[in-house]
């Protein structure tokens, strides 16, 4: 029984490759494209600001790649020699490692617990609304669809944390640095959709734009026979909608979705 792995490219393709190392079988069927944006001066401008804001909050590791990736030759980062204070705040471990590669230093950087229940905007706030007092400014580093909207939906957890910032008496700014947008998917990619829709296989979601980007390709294709796993219970929820037979909640960490596999679905590595 394979696993489904939704993620965008690279981070799919990394996840077929730790999951193959522990003898799973896996295959990648990216649901989301991640590309440039079209204001690289909004970027800029962020990185200038920098030292302004009591906390950059990363959403995923792909915020943080893009948004290291814009960063001018002499601009300050996260780091315990820089003179400015500016925390990395960051909402799971995947986000924690890409900044670690970036080179934020951990000292620098504060994120939910590893054996935080949930890791997303709730829990991070849990971290560090403690750091956020009247007048301070928070900067929320996201993607956003080709509209420009963030990734198509409102009411997610960065708007709930803008809330809490708000709440608190400071004041929350957003910047995308990447777009997300549905793939252009192949003939043996839409093969493998169907197969997986009946033959056993697991999804894998980490995203419920994922789920709404596999409706709306195959919109007369029923889900009712098809399983996935969810790491978050809002893409649960959004794969229940979508109507798969059964649906498993998992924290998105590695040895968590390897676990979940064997307790739910008898796949055993």
């Amino acid at each position: 029984m394979r696993v489904i792995v939704t993620r965008p490219e690279r981070e799919a393709h990394r996840w077929v490759r730790d999951l193959s190392a522990l003898g799973l079988e896996a295959v990648a069927l990216p649901l989301i494209k991640v590309g440039p944006v079209d204001k690289p001066a909004d970027l800029a401008q962020a990185w200038q600001q920098l030292a302004d804001y009591v906390g950059v909050m990363f959403v995923s590791g792909n915020a943080v790649e893009h948004f290291y990736a814009s960063k001018p030759p002499l601009a300050p980062g996260f780091s315990a020699h820089e003179a400015i204070k500016t925390r990395a705040w960051a909402t799971g471990p995947g986000t924690v490692r890409a900044l670690l590669q970036a080179g934020v230093a951990s000292a620098c950087l504060d994120a939910p617990a590893l054996d935080a229940g949930q890791f997303d905007s709730e829990a991070l706030w849990q971290v560090v609304g403690a750091q956020v007092q009247p007048g301070s400014r928070v900067l929320i580093v996201r993607g956003g669809d080709s509209a420009g909207s963030e990734s198509g939906r409102q009411g997610t957890g960065r708007e709930w944390f803008a809330q809490r910032v708000a709440q608190a008496g400071g004041r929350a700014d957003f910047v995308e640095v990447y777009q997300r947008r549905a793939p252009d998917f192949s003939a043996h990619e839409r093969e493998l959709a169907c197969q997986a829709a009946t033959d056993g296989a697991v999804w894998l979601f980490s995203s419920s734009e994922a789920v709404a980007n596999l409706r709306a390709w195959l919109p007369a294709q029923s889900w009712a026979l098809a399983r996935a796993l969810a790491t978050h219970p809002r893409i649960a929820a959004a794969a229940l909608k979508a109507g798969f037979g059964v649906v498993c909640e998992s924290r998105p960490t590695l040895p968590d979705v390897v676990a979940s596999l064997s307790q739910h679905f008898r796949i055993q590595p």
